[in-house]
């Protein structure tokens, strides 16, 4: 099957649940999962829920999907992203700078998606463009 038997709106439903921080999402994981963002290694579902817990304690992130591939192995993704702070973060972040409340970062990313069974096993993303810095607005 297409895409390891994730379909289209089945990616949407997943980034849907993502962007609304419903820790549901993880279920499009399987549980011995690999996020590789950058240098940064990311392993099993609960992993990677415990990673974007601080995130989403201080950011809306909204991901979308502007370009959407795929084979029997898996989906590739072109991706933009939109960070809006919404609670001061200090320098201890995956940003590596301290982020005040109220700045937005928009980057258009990159994603590889291995998917067995309707689940995502390998997850490998990489930033491709800055579309802004950190901005203030309102």
């Amino acid at each position: 099957m297409a895409s390891g038997g994730l379909t289209r709106e089945r990616f949407q439903e997943y980034l849907t649940r993502f962007n609304n921080n419903d820790p549901s999402f993880i279920e499009f994981y399987h549980d011995d999962v690999v996020l590789e963002i950058g240098n940064t290694e990311i392993r099993t579902a609960r992993g990677i829920l415990d990673f974007y817990r601080p995130v989403k304690e201080h950011l809306v992130e909204t991901v979308s999907v502007t370009h959407f591939v795929a084979d029997a192995t898996g989906i590739a993704a072109e991706i933009p992203t939109e960070f809006r702070c919404f609670k001061d973060w200090g320098p201890d972040n995956f940003f590596r700078r301290a982020i005040k409340a109220g700045e937005v970062l928009r980057v258009v990313s990159f994603g590889l998606y291995w998917v067995r069974d309707g689940r995502f096993s390998h997850i490998k993303a990489a930033r491709y463009k800055l579309v802004n810095d950190w901005r203030m607005e309102a």
